[in-house]
């Protein structure tokens, strides 16, 4: 699934995302492209599970369709 994140802004953001989604499922894949404010994350889990973790760390994720 591919998110897009606006108000990630920063290395730091994107390391609290990647902690986020990780502690929701350990074995996720994690690619965080900060330019275009994109985080790929490859899961077994819903994405309503991946955007609620990245909500409650703070951001306001949106699912790419």
């Amino acid at each position: 699934m591919e998110l897009e994140v606006k108000d990630m802004t920063c290395g730091h953001c994107a390391d609290h995302i990647t902690k986020a989604v990780k502690n929701v499922d350990p074995s996720a894949t994690i690619d965080v492209n900060l330019n275009e404010k994109r985080v790929t994350v490859a899961s077994a889990l819903p994405a309503q599970d991946v955007l609620h973790a990245v909500s409650e760390a703070g951001y306001s994720p949106v699912l790419i369709a």
